[in-house]
């Protein structure tokens, strides 16, 4: 198998790679309580924590050991942590996307002259895969609305971006039901050349212009701070629009695999 890690594949870098182990299911965070007199521990459940991905690779034999130190130069410069997150893609699993970077240094082996193995751990602190070509639903009447999620096998905090004309005051709204959980905009100021965007992942929301460029921040327009998430497979969206005009919600998917 081969990988990609920060746009730049392993194949281009000259080096052959293997997974011995596949991680399916990342870390568990157990939560627990112990009681006074009783034994053993009280269940609460579990939730996922960081997923590890492990790689073994094998730099093929050089013509040099200057050719050899230069490869591990190259390799070393590719996978710098300094980078931060990078997009990781496996081969094995292609159309999904890891966000990671090194849980630990490199360390490379000598096998036989001019050539080397070394093994990757990359560290995932979000341990879902996410969708290399995401799916994109719009709407642009109001009314009730079905969007199936095709991709991904768990619920997804999607991006909104809503466009229209609002203006603040009583009675003045655009409401965004999905799956019966209610995003209501109210209160606000939007231009017919503004978007308004809410980030239910990140859970904040702000107003761009026409370019992308950040107006001014959206958090006091949402009601109430409620995100709703997409399901994989069928949802319904439900708009209202009470003193104002909407002219387009896109959603953004953000469709993601355990």
């Amino acid at each position: 198998m081969g990988f990609s890690f920060d746009g730049i594949s392993s194949k281009s870098m000259g080096i052959a790679s293997r997974m011995t182990e596949e991680n399916r299911v990342p870390e568990l965070r157990n939560r627990t309580i112990s009681m006074a007199g009783r034994d053993g521990l009280i269940d609460l459940g579990a939730s996922l924590s960081e997923r590890v991905i492990e790689i073994s690779c094998f730099i093929p034999p050089k013509r040099t050991a200057a050719e050899l130190l230069e490869c591990k130069d190259e390799i070393v410069s590719w996978l710098s942590p300094d980078k931060g997150l990078c997009a990781l893609v496996l081969d094995t699993e292609p159309g999904r996307v890891y966000h990671a970077r090194l849980q630990e240094g490199v360390t490379f082996e000598k096998v036989v002259r001019f050539s080397a193995t070394f093994g990757l751990s990359f560290f995932c602190p979000d341990p879902f895969g996410y969708a290399a070509e995401d799916e994109v639903f719009t709407i642009t009447v109001a009314g009730s609305h079905t969007v199936r999620r095709r991709l991904g096998n768990l619920y997804s905090n999607p991006v909104y971006r809503l466009k229209g004309i609002l203006s603040s005051g009583a009675g003045r709204y655009v409401s965004i039901v999905t799956n019966g959980a209610e995003l209501k905009i109210a209160n606000a100021t939007l231009a017919g050349n503004e978007t308004l965007v809410v980030d239910t992942a990140k859970m904040t929301a702000w107003v761009e212009d026409s370019e992308g460029n950040t107006l001014r921040n959206a958090l006091p327009y949402i009601d109430e701070l409620n995100f709703p998430t997409l399901e994989a497979g069928l949802n319904t969206v439900e708009v209202a629009v009470s003193n104002a005009t909407f002219t387009e919600l896109e959603i953004l998917a953000k469709s993601r695999w355990r």
